[in-house]
């Protein structure tokens, strides 16, 4: 009867253990999707959301989030899109409407994104909506997910 007792405890600790490994883990995934999803949505706003009267700031927000190829290319440009948003007197007002996971790992994601974004500029002072189907690629970089590629899909 002893040996019984044993064997099931020795069993109920080993399942126990498992278990709480198993939720661990769920926890740990859900906790990175939620991370990837608010990086992509941040990055997606940042790109969408831009204003000639603040466009230093709002350029510097998007390379706040941008690694890699995506970063250079974007800091390669702002001068010439300072100039060009400025001349324009372009207001980019963008909002994320959807955004899902289309695959990741521990150290890399893809994101599609779907946004809004109301232009104004000197050309539509009333304002044009617009819709982007974005695909970002993100990659954790120092304890952060930072988008490394940004194409329009679809």
């Amino acid at each position: 009867m002893a040996a019984v007792l044993a064997v099931a405890t020795v069993a109920t600790t080993a399942l126990s253990l498992w278990l709480g490994v198993q939720v661990y883990e769920q926890r740990a995934d859900e906790q990175r999707r939620q991370d990837i999803l608010a990086a992509a949505r941040r990055s997606a706003l940042n790109f969408t959301s831009l204003d000639y009267r603040h466009y230093a700031r709002d350029s510097a927000n998007v390379l706040k989030g941008a690694t890699g190829d995506f970063k250079k290319q974007f800091a390669a440009q702002t001068a010439e899109l300072t100039k060009l948003v400025a001349a324009n007197k372009s207001v980019s007002e963008g909002q994320v409407l959807e955004a899902g996971i289309a695959r990741s790992d521990e150290r890399s994601a893809r994101v599609l994104v779907v946004a809004d974004s109301k232009v104004t500029n000197s050309a539509a002072p009333e304002g044009q909506a617009r819709t982007y189907r974005l695909q970002l690629d993100l990659v954790l970089e120092g304890g952060r997910w930072l988008t490394s590629n940004v194409e329009f899909v679809g």
